[in-house]
């Protein structure tokens, strides 16, 4: 049985064995919930089934929150994904991908908390986008979810993936580091690589605070889904090239808790801080709670 406190012995186990992370969590789940391998892979197609769906309600061009703060940007964003953006039609269509799942949500839709709601675009928009952009099929997609999900949980049990107990470096932050862990596998990278990108992630995200504008889940936090992803394929590519992080990434993930720990109550999901009390954000406030 595998113990979920390291991310740096998940991927020199990984390497010893031979495979890839995935391979060896989904044996590891089978036999810790009694049940065969190919249900709990098709438990897990069956959350990338979800992710596609949300993705594609998020782009509508109509979806609206209750709040009236947040929808049509996942529609925007992809017409804008063809037409020559900056970035790229890869990390344009992934950021499009980021903000509909993320909009999908603050509209009540069905989402897959990745490993939150409120960082729920982070993670599909990586794999969907490979998908879309370079063929990868529907199988080491689910898989790399395993991946994923490993360091999740590793980052669960030794600092934390809420935004109330580590700003939004525990949520965002967390959803970039698990999503460049399964790009660097669906590129064919190494587990010591899928380990350096998580911890390069989270370096890069390190320190951001929770401040959400009126309490809810949509400013700033949606478009923070899309620096998520952006930060997530940067780290990939970072680790796909052989760049190490210089701390390791048990370590990261321990100062990442220390951070945590140490930002204010005001910047940890209470929005007594930060954007949530800008005049705009006080603002907005009132004119939906009155």
């Amino acid at each position: 049985m595998l113990e979920y406190h390291s991310i740096g012995l998940l991927a020199k186990t990984a390497e010893e064995q031979g495979r890839n992370i995935s391979a060896m969590v989904l044996e590891d789940q089978a036999e810790a919930m009694g049940v065969s391998g190919e249900q709990i892979f098709n438990t897990m197609r069956e959350n990338l089934e979800v992710m596609r769906k949300s993705a594609a309600a998020g782009a509508d061009e109509h979806i609206r929150s209750n709040s009236g703060l947040s929808g049509g940007n996942g529609y925007r964003m992809t017409a804008y994904a063809g037409a020559y953006p900056i970035a790229g039609n890869f990390c344009a269509g992934a950021m499009a991908r980021a903000i509909a799942i993320a909009e999908c949500n603050a509209s009540m839709g069905k989402i897959v908390a990745a490993p939150t709601a409120g960082s729920c675009g982070i993670l599909p928009a990586a794999i969907l986008t490979m998908m879309e952009e370079y063929g990868v099929d529907e199988r080491k997609a689910v898989m790399s979810l395993f991946t994923a999900g490993a360091f999740g949980l590793v980052i669960t049990n030794e600092a934390s993936i809420a935004g109330a107990e580590g700003g939004c470096q525990a949520e965002c932050g967390s959803a970039a580091a698990m999503a460049a862990g399964a790009l660097v596998e669906l590129r064919g990278g190494s587990p010591s690589m899928a380990a350096e990108a998580c911890a390069m992630a989270i370096k890069n995200q390190m320190g951001l605070v929770c401040d959400p504008v009126a309490g809810l889940v949509e400013v700033p936090c949606i478009k923070r889904n899309a620096g998520g992803i952006m930060c997530a394929i940067a780290a990939a590519d970072m680790a796909l090239a052989g760049i190490k992080s210089v701390i390791p990434i048990d370590e990261v993930v321990a100062v990442m808790r220390e951070v945590g720990e140490s930002i204010p109550a005001a910047l940890r999901e209470t929005a007594q801080g930060g954007l949530a009390t800008s005049p705009t954000g006080l603002a907005l406030k009132q004119k939906i709670f009155g």
